[in-house]
């Protein structure tokens, strides 16, 4: 039923029969509740899905094996505007053949097939047609691919990363190895030891401010300026004020009106006594990629590290460190459809070494800098989440530009008075900020409450306060308050974006009829 369910909401099959990869042979009697109460499907299940054992097709190991692919099928899945018009799931009237040679297909030799298909699709729609996750730079799901990778290290791989003189250990070293190399895959890094792994991107973030930023000022007391933006994460704003207690001092650059920072005024900040800049690589609030390259180019001439918060950015957009001239990276796990609860931070290896204060103490893993046991099922996963993304970026970012493309477009010809926040042109398109005038965010969200959106970052948006990075880009604060965030990804459907269109239409209009300012 569950890999039913993934099937229906994801549609990202090419062809129905690549369905027979999805099930077990124990699925006899099986029952869906809901809302509406109990849908049977036992007589589907056992007439269509009696799968043998050995079959060619249909062999139950597919999934203990990890064989089967959400975006791999017998024809390839393109990204354009007619494939996601194509809602409705076509079975081409196939039926399974318990009797034929290769017993676990599925062959065009009648309607039964289509028909049970049709009728779970369409529960489907009916008990989820409002219950839409359009959140995506708060988390991700995970793959599917992602969790069949981790499955293993979760049961029956379970030795210590670290421990070195018997085979369950060398086992689980050789995977947490092969996702550094996936990771550095990703961002073109040279050496296995540049990847450091921790809890996620807030770790990673404090690690590398606060643990460059002490290790430098003891070598030279007038070391103690770092240079960063008014629209950075949380964690690093916080742990820039935490620095600023321990007598740091910390330059906030405004952006301009599109949420992107100058070069002349980083280059202008830069003083003998700066150790480090830091820069949010694609802000997590309004999606503006920042000119990473100019900067990392302009840090390396004056002689400063430079570091990139790059949880957003990470498997979305391409990234080169070396190009780049990046010193330091952070990454974050679940925002890149791998698992929460890990996180990695890249240090250029290069002469002179980068040098930093560990935060945590220990047995000394990830080179001193992190200690702690690894946790091999979350970095397995991590690292391919990593890999997947290394392969299919492209197509996912044709994906999440046309889905951004026809909500502006929507929006643009049913709606009046709406602000797109940050500049269009340098943006990761799976973000998406728009103001609707006269309407309070807080009760558009509510209105549409049965699809997951945000009036701004997840770690702040349980405040009633506007968005501080709208406020920094100049955005007035009564606008800031009717914006709302809306996340693409790699598993958002075209029949989710369409609904999403309506029902924001529906919800503005109604709330700007009882609105006496829009009135006015």
């Amino acid at each position: 039923k569950n890999a039913l369910d993934n099937f229906v909401n994801c549609r990202t099959y090419e062809h129905i029969s690549n369905i027979n990869k999805l099930f077990l042979n124990n699925f006899s009697s099986t029952k869906e509740h809901s809302e509406h109460g109990q849908v049977k499907h036992e007589n589907f299940l056992n007439s269509t899905l009696k799968y043998e054992e050995n079959s060619q097709n249909g062999s139950t190991n597919n999934l203990k094996n990890g064989k089967y692919n959400m975006y791999v099928s017998e024809g390839n899945v393109n990204i354009n505007e007619e494939k996601y018009k194509d809602n409705n799931i076509s079975s081409n009237n196939t039926q399974y053949n318990n009797n034929s040679s290769n017993s676990g297909s599925l062959n065009d030799e009648g309607p039964l097939w289509k028909e049970h298909i049709d009728d779970v699709v369409n529960e489907n729609k009916k008990k989820k047609m409002n219950r839409f996750y359009l959140d995506s730079q708060a988390t991700t799901m995970i793959d599917p691919r992602v969790l069949d990778k981790m499955l293993p290290y979760m049961t029956y791989i379970y030795g210590n990363a670290h421990s070195r003189n018997h085979f369950f250990g060398w086992e689980s070293e050789k995977a947490v190895e092969d996702a550094r190399t996936n990771l550095l895959n990703l961002i073109n890094g040279k050496n296995n030891k540049e990847i450091i792994f921790t809890s996620g991107a807030t770790e990673s973030n404090n690690l590398a401010l606060i643990g460059i930023c002490t290790y430098y000022n003891k070598l030279n007391k007038q070391k103690n300026h770092i240079i960063t933006s008014q629209i950075e994460h949380k964690c690093i704003l916080q742990t820039c004020r935490f620095l600023q207690t321990k007598g740091f001092e910390v330059t906030y650059l405004k952006p301009d009106t599109n949420g992107l920072v100058k070069l002349d005024d980083i280059k202008n900040s830069i003083k003998d006594n700066t150790i480090m800049a830091s820069f949010i690589f694609v802000n997590n609030e309004i999606g503006v990629i920042q000119d990473i390259e100019n900067i990392g180019n302009l840090c390396k001439e004056k002689n400063i590290l430079f570091h990139t918060d790059a949880s957003q950015a990470a498997g979305k957009v391409p990234i080169d460190v070396q190009k780049m001239n990046i010193d330091l990276m952070s990454m974050s796990g679940h925002k890149l459809y791998g698992p929460k609860g890990i996180g990695a931070l890249y240090i250029k290896r290069k002469k002179p070494n980068i040098r930093l204060n560990a935060l945590i103490h220990g047995g000394g893993q990830e080179r001193g800098l992190r200690s702690g046991t690894l946790p091999t099922h979350l970095i397995v996963g991590f690292g391919e989440a990593a890999k997947v993304c290394s392969l299919e970026m492209n197509r996912d970012e044709k994906k999440v530009r046309y889905f951004f493309n026809y909500v502006k477009d929507y929006l643009t010809k049913h709606l009046d008075y709406i602000v797109f926040n940050g500049c269009q042109i340098n943006r990761y398109y799976g973000n998406m900020n728009i103001s609707f005038l006269f309407v309070e965010g807080e009760s558009l969200l509510m209105s549409l409450n049965e699809i997951a959106l945000s009036s701004g970052s997840a770690c702040t948006s349980s405040t009633l306060e506007p968005s501080y990075v709208l406020r920094s880009i100049g955005i007035s604060e009564d606008i800031a308050h009717t914006s709302i965030r809306i996340g693409f990804n790699r598993f958002t459907t075209f029949f989710e974006v369409q609904q999403l269109c309506i029902n924001l239409v529906k919800s503005v209009e109604r709330l700007r009829s009882i609105s006496p300012l829009y009135e006015m």
